[in-house]
């Protein structure tokens, strides 16, 4: 039994990696790329962007680049019928690193809340750990629930409107951004506590 049951594991690790040139993973791969070269535009910039205003219009772009290429490559996945588990393990995982990324350079340079960036790196660390833990036990992963693909809908247009350095020119523009990066983290907290409690049933 135990041998049938490391077999089939086995099999399943190896379904991870299959489809893992297709078009839909070539676009995440992509995205991850975009990430970085967002974080040092981003970094170059300063806060808000004023130390050099050109690369922080360039990292928002950028920015929303990246989070506008989540919808393509699920699209395309979806359309030519190449669903993926490698697609479902790295589309969250580049989100994760485009979002992180951005509210951790926000914090430094005072953009943002500390404690609302280390609410959202424990819950998006969390689940990425769990979801690890699923693979190595279960060879499977765990699609994004609906309440996450809003919290990260949120997230991205929160950040987006806060890489655009407009705050200076219409004081109401923070508020507005901070009000929707707020609604983003209370979907975050209440779709990762909706993970955890799927994965205990």
């Amino acid at each position: 039994m135990q041998e049938h049951a490391e077999s089939e594991t086995g099999r399943e690790r190896r379904r991870l990696l299959e489809g893992w040139n297709s078009p839909p993973n070539l676009v995440t791969y992509t995205r991850i790329l975009l990430v970085l070269v967002f974080i040092v535009l981003d970094l170059m910039a300063g806060p808000w962007g004023e130390r050099r205003p050109g690369m922080r219009w360039t990292a928002a772009v950028l920015f929303i680049l990246a989070a506008s290429t989540d919808k393509l490559d699920g699209w395309l996945a979806r359309r030519y019928n190449q669903v993926t588990e490698l697609g479902k393990l790295m589309d969250p995982i580049a989100d994760k690193l485009l979002i992180c990324s951005a509210l951790i350079v926000a914090s430094v340079f005072g953009e943002l809340w500390w404690w609302v960036t280390l609410l959202f790196l424990v819950r998006e660390l969390g689940i990425t750990l769990l979801r690890v833990l699923v693979i190595n036990k279960q060879g499977r992963v765990i699609a994004a629930s609906q309440a996450g693909k809003y919290k990260t809908l949120f997230e991205c247009i929160g950040l987006g409107m806060l890489m655009v350095p407009l705050s200076a020119v219409w004081p109401w523009y923070l508020v507005a951004t901070r009000v929707v990066i707020l609604v983003a983290l209370a979907l975050c907290l209440y779709s990762g506590a909706e993970y955890v409690i799927g994965m205990r049933r």
